[in-house]
């Protein structure tokens, strides 16, 4: 099997009406986040189950669906790069070439949907047990999805109970100007709340009265309601 099989398969189920609907909920008119991009009508649990009969699909092939201008292709095959960079069964140095990839072709990652699926896994997973600093050159960078990427990959740290860059990152990223960094800096503030919530009120008690104000409510959904109105009063 082969990428072309995939898009076919993909295409197969394709719906007009669910394409017109996903353009507008992903913000691709002129001037928004996602202009341009191009829909075919998938729903995300349709698209999962495809993929799973393409879980080998190579390397080379994952970039072809990754080049496609179809966004529903594009998460295709970050779903497959996903579910191959967590599998057991995949070697060390298959994961280091869809790490490779991945960053190499950020350009393709272009919107929150893509940037969530994907980069958990592929990113912070192979990261687990190496230097960062590429999380940190990522937060600088000028493309959105790539500041995006910075903050929601630590996910995977998170998980592991290693809440460090995920707290530096929302600290570095905290003046940033788009809404779509503060919701994903506040989500991962909030996961990593739920591991250590002394170490959430730290990093509030510091920076809530200049934390924007998506990014606060985003990281205190979890706390009791006393809490909540507390920080929410500083902003």
């Amino acid at each position: 099997m082969n990428a072309l099989d995939l898009q076919n398969m993909l295409n197969q189920h394709a719906s007009d009406t669910d394409a017109i609907f996903l353009q507008r909920f992903f913000k691709t008119g002129p001037g928004e986040y996602g202009e341009g991009d191009q829909f075919i009508g998938l729903r995300v649990p349709q698209t999962r189950q495809i993929c799973r009969d393409f879980f080998d699909l190579s390397i080379d092939q994952i970039e072809v669906m990754l080049e496609s201008p179809i966004h529903e292709h594009r998460l295709a095959g970050l779903i497959i790069m996903s579910n191959q960079a967590k599998s057991k069964k995949v070697s060390t140095s298959h994961k280091e070439l869809l790490y490779e990839l991945y960053l190499r072709r950020t350009d393709r990652i272009n919107n929150w949907d893509l940037v969530d699926t994907s980069c958990r896994d592929v990113v912070g997973g192979y990261l687990m047990d190496k230097p960062r600093d590429i999380l940190y050159q990522l937060a600088e960078s000028n493309d959105l999805w790539e500041r995006r990427i910075a903050i929601v990959s630590t996910w995977e740290f998170i998980r592991h109970g290693d809440l460090d860059d995920t707290f530096r990152l929302s600290k570095a990223l905290k003046n940033d100007k788009q809404d779509l960094i503060h919701k994903a800096s506040g989500w991962m503030l909030r996961e990593a709340g739920k591991k250590d919530v002394n170490r959430l009120v730290e990093f509030l008690d510091e920076n809530a009265t200049t934390m924007p104000r998506t990014m606060l409510r985003y990281s205190i959904e979890k706390l009791p309601e006393t809490q909540r109105r507390y920080y929410l009063g500083l902003s």
